[in-house]
């Protein structure tokens, strides 16, 4: 797995004040942290790792290949940067864990058995629509 400490030098943070309500506390902090990680220009990632980041994140990254994530959950920015570290850390594992492997399985006799059962409910009820 990627060290932390070296990934965290590729990251850029910026700050702003957080919308909606709150009171004066929004209104003249800037407590709202945006995380923007450039996947593309990365040197710790791999080529696969950046293909797998790429498909898995891809709702997350916009037009230039970068990574945005934001928190203005907390009150303090220190307490928002945390967060969106926390969340960046937990979708780069997520997304670069391998699958398991589907073990392919036969149907037990009870599973069709309740299949059959279910179908024979099912046409049950279209016949006796047909017949109203």
């Amino acid at each position: 797995m990627i060290s932390k400490d070296k990934i965290i030098k590729e990251i850029n943070f910026k700050t702003s004040r957080s919308s909606g309500s709150g009171g004066q506390n929004v209104n003249k902090v800037s407590t709202k942290v945006e995380l923007r990680f450039d996947i593309e220009n990365s040197q710790l990632l791999s080529d696969y790792e950046k293909n797998r980041l790429n498909t898995k994140l891809k709702n997350r990254i916009s037009n230039d290949g970068i990574l945005i994530l934001t928190s203005d959950s907390e009150r303090t920015q220190l307490g928002n940067k945390r967060k969106v570290l926390e969340l960046f850390f937990e979708l780069i594992e997520n997304a670069l864990k391998k699958p398991k492997k589907r073990i392919k399985t036969k149907p037990t006799k009870a599973s069709r058995e309740k299949r059959l059962k279910n179908k024979k409910i099912q046409s049950e009820k279209k016949r006796l629509r047909n017949l109203g």
